[in-house]
């Protein structure tokens, strides 16, 4: 089979085809929400509404940023670890752009269609950064391994799973799922790992020496780390209800990271025959405690419940580096490059775990009579719900989560698999030169790394 990487057609058009369609949707579609349109400033002054102290901007604008920072920033800097790849990480991360477009419309559809518009507020920005992420998990387990145009393809076909999932669990069997373990990191990574799956690449060993990093590349990625580290109590609260809930969700996610940190630790230094640390593992287990923490972010799990699901995040996520990667691939043909599956997989299924059983211990003495109906939501109150209900249908959220991604996985990967997306073939793998212009380097420079006297000082 003969692999053609020219982009020179694929890429533009691709990009403008789908960006024209976007455009004639939002003129069809898409209005500003009340908030944001001042048609509605009569309206409120009649209804007695601020005009400014009780617009959604001033709670929810904070929130946006710091997720939108953690979309761009900090996934895009995680996965610049590959030595000759940092370009195509940071770069191809970035067309995400058209997933937040997609996910506008789709999530708009399914739930803030009015009959005739798509009324679009801060929520609904965020609500699409949250797709997006989903996405950005799913490119890290074939990262290096296809073309900006089957990015594209897998981002349109994978924001409108994502959408139909999320409407399933959220409003169909009113799941609570603030922090998106299930609908984001779990969707998200065994969503790419099984696209990664279907496009297993049996001679990926020819391009060995371009997988792994370097010292400078595992600097940027802890960039990243950094970024998603600090901004991640705002993700998991971003959307969660003014006042307690929405305070909560930032105390249990800071919690559960502080512990998931030194639980990394522990565990690469133990598993290193000498005691060394082993950056993959704190640039990834360190934050699988806000990945597991995400469903439960909201609920009374109390601080300490936050600090043992942490703690048993980066055990099992570190462990997942060391022994699970390496036999997903040699055993079950599956190349995580990122490996999401201990990041965002594995932690993901805790957190729906916890939220199975948070929900189904609830009481009153936790919350209180009028709190326990807040917080599950008060229209189920009044219909004989129960907490072991509530448990019921945070598991199925979970299995209807996994399933989701398998199948569409399946779908998506078949469809990449054609050989006219522009991809890369095995020996040419993870090389940004593939797709990008890449400046030459000074001649000095140059000189100085093919001369093959200058030899590494000795261990």
């Amino acid at each position: 089979m003969i692999w053609n990487t020219n982009l020179r057609w694929r890429l533009p058009v691709a990009c403008l085809l789908l960006e024209v369609a976007l455009i004639a949707l939002f003129g069809v579609f898409v209005r500003y929400d009340m908030d944001a349109d001042p048609h509605w400033v009569q309206e409120k002054v009649i209804k007695n509404l601020s005009t400014d102290l009780e617009n959604e901007f001033y709670y929810r604008y904070p929130s946006f940023q710091d997720v939108h920072v953690m979309i761009f920033v900090g996934f895009g800097f995680l996965m610049t670890f590959l030595q000759r790849y940092g370009y195509s990480s940071v770069g191809f991360n970035f067309l995400a752009a058209f997933g937040i477009q997609w996910a506008l419309l789709m999530q708009g559809w399914l739930q803030s269609f009015d009959g005739r518009y798509i009324l679009v507020d801060l929520e609904n920005l965020i609500n699409a950064d949250f797709c997006v992420g989903s996405v950005c998990v799913a490119f890290g387990a074939v990262l290096g391994k296809v073309s900006p145009v089957q990015l594209l393809i897998m981002t349109l076909f994978q924001v409108t799973l994502f959408s139909i999932n999320e409407y399933i669990l959220l409003n169909l069997l009113e799941v609570k799922d603030s922090g998106g373990s299930m609908t984001i990191h779990a969707f998200g990574a065994y969503f790419g790992l099984t696209v990664a799956w279907i496009l297993y690449r049996p001679n990926l060993h020819l391009s060995k020496e371009r997988q792994s990093s370097t010292y400078h590349s595992d600097l940027f990625a802890m960039i990243g780390t950094l970024f998603l580290w600090m901004y991640w109590p705002s993700f998991n609260s971003a959307i969660s209800n003014h006042g307690d809930a929405q305070h909560r969700a930032a105390i249990n996610t800071y919690c559960s990271l502080a512990a998931c940190v030194l639980t990394s630790v522990a565990l690469s230094s133990a598993l290193h025959r000498k005691g060394k640390l082993d950056m993959v593992h704190i640039q990834n287990a360190t934050l699988a405690g806000g990945v597991g923490l995400g469903t439960v972010a909201e609920l009374m799990v109390l601080p300490f419940g936050s600090l043992i699901i942490g703690f048993v995040c980066g055990i099992v996520s570190t462990l997942g580096f060391v022994y699970l990667t390496p036999f997903l691939e040699s055993r079950l043909h599956i190349q995580d490059t990122c490996g999401v599956h201990n990041l965002h997989g594995i932690p993901g299924i805790i957190g729906g775990i916890a939220g199975a059983v948070t929900a189904s211990i609830a009481n009153i003495d936790l919350y209180g009579e009028e709190g326990l109906a807040y917080a599950f939501g008060i229209e189920r109150s009044k219909l004989n719900w129960s907490p072991n209900m509530q448990g019921r249908f945070q598991a199925a959220g979970l299995f209807v989560s996994l399933a989701m991604a398998l199948v569409g996985g399946v779908i998506v990967g078949v469809i990449l698999r054609l050989p006219f997306w522009g991809q890369a073939p095995d020996e040419n793998c993870f090389e940004d030169a593939v797709y990008w212009e890449i400046p030459k380097e000074p001649k000095s420079t140059a000189l100085r790394s093919e001369d093959s006297s200058i030899k590494p000082p000795e261990p």
